[in-house]
């Protein structure tokens, strides 16, 4: 459901949460900051932003065989 600190960090490229702030803040990316200080993204909101999850493959339509 929330990005994971590793997430944050990929997503910010910065390991302190004041400076993932100010990324954040100038990426437009919506976040909250819990008490203890950390911060709380929903990933769907990033999926958003940046694209949806790729989709699977479909899987190919059956076609008559009209060669027969």
């Amino acid at each position: 459901m929330f990005l994971t600190e590793d997430d944050l960090t990929d997503l910010t490229g910065k390991c302190r949460n004041s400076a993932r702030i100010r990324v954040l803040n100038g990426m437009c990316v919506q976040h909250k900051i819990r008490p203890d200080g950390s911060v709380a993204i929903l990933r769907s909101h990033v999926e958003r932003l940046f694209g949806e999850k790729p989709a699977k493959p479909s899987e190919p339509e059956w076609q008559p065989d009209w060669m027969k």
